[in-house]
């Protein structure tokens, strides 16, 4: 399918070949041409099968969780950015700074012509400091799994970037995805911030980074931040701000599946959660019934018992050494490692 919109051509693919249907969207702009609204309903109604199926596990399973990706319908992506604002969360901010003062030395170790290819990409606001460190980048692919977020930030930067081949790929990046042509034949240089890999446990860590070593190739190299271990009350604070915005952030999730999976889930009987566990090293975020209550979605019914816990997130937490080992199972090695000051965030340069 090809849309049209001022010097702005849209392509959008959908991938029939495998079972995990994702679109691939080209954004390519003359200078100054203006971007494109996309209707983002076509590729997250084709991952509404995956969206029910996880649900229907999720809630049945002993101890109930959902994979965080969820989060991330356009309302979800709003709050997140606007979690990014707040005092709180350090995160965003620490990295942000860790990475502005070391963008030159970043980009120097980016050959010409190469494609810088984001995972998670949201609304890119970091990318902006690595392309503007780095004329010499071609091409730019943001994945993300919110195609209304790709979609506002790829126009964004089209007309910011104009010599650049902005090429975003909607999809879910723990599953099937594949690069546009813009990536073909180009040193490829993943973007992996905001600690997302903490999300994942170990394992699934491991496997995340595999994946990225062959998608980008043995030769890439890949950025990865990554946020370290600090004292519990931070940790806290920065998935329980005072605003209550991480908690609407957490609620929207049950708003989700009432919209598209017939859910009615009353938001108002769940209490957000956040907790650091020691053990496993990672905080958490949960979803707290404050009743015995009953609750349909995705044409099944599920039990919550009071003060039984929903399981929505993990942020897993590492020492330099400790991240250096899991990207060396998954077969990185670590060449460069950058720290923020306080309160400390990592970038970590694998090749």
């Amino acid at each position: 399918m090809v849309l049209q919109h001022g010097n702005t051509r849209v392509h959008i693919v959908l991938d029939s070949n495998t079972t995990d249907v994702h679109s691939e969207i080209v954004i390519s702009s003359k200078p100054h041409g203006g971007a494109s609204i996309i209707d983002a309903a076509a590729p997250e109604t084709a991952a509404r099968g995956s969206f029910a199926a996880d649900v229907i596990a999720g809630l049945s399973a002993r101890r109930k969780q959902l994979p965080p990706k969820y989060f991330y319908d356009a309302v979800g992506s709003r709050l997140f950015e606007e979690i990014c604002r707040t005092q709180e969360y350090y995160v965003t901010r620490s990295e942000t700074n860790l990475l502005a003062n070391v963008a030159a030395e970043v980009a120097a170790g980016i050959p010409k012509g190469a494609a810088l290819v984001e995972l998670g990409s949201g609304a890119s606001a970091k990318t902006r400091l690595l392309l503007d460190a780095a004329p010499q980048l071609s091409a730019y692919v943001p994945i993300d799994i919110s195609a209304a977020a790709l979609h506002e930030a790829s126009g964004g930067l089209a007309r910011d970037y104009p010599q650049l081949n902005v090429a975003p790929v909607a999809a879910d990046f723990t599953g099937h995805y594949r690069l546009p042509a813009a990536a073909d034949g180009r040193a490829r240089i993943g973007f992996f911030p905001g600690s997302t890999v903490g999300n994942f446990d170990r394992d699934g860590a491991v496997r995340i980074l595999r994946s990225v070593r062959q998608v980008l190739g043995i030769h890439a190299a890949l950025l990865v931040g990554v946020d370290l271990i600090k004292d519990p009350a931070t940790l806290i604070a920065a998935y329980d701000d005072s605003l209550g915005v991480t908690a609407r952030f957490n609620k929207n999730l049950l708003t989700r599946i009432n919209r598209e999976l017939g859910g009615d889930f009353d938001v108002d009987s769940f209490d957000h959660l956040a907790l650091w566990n020691d053990a496993r090293s990672r905080m958490e975020m949960h979803l707290v019934s404050r009743k015995d209550q009953i609750v349909n979605a995705a044409g099944n019914t599920f039990a919550f018992r009071r003060g039984e816990r929903l399981h929505t997130e993990s942020s897993h937490k590492f020492t330099a050494v400790m991240f250096a080992r899991l990207a060396a199972e998954a077969g990185w090695s670590t060449n460069k490692i950058w720290i923020s000051e306080a309160p400390q965030v990592a970038l970590f340069r694998l090749g």
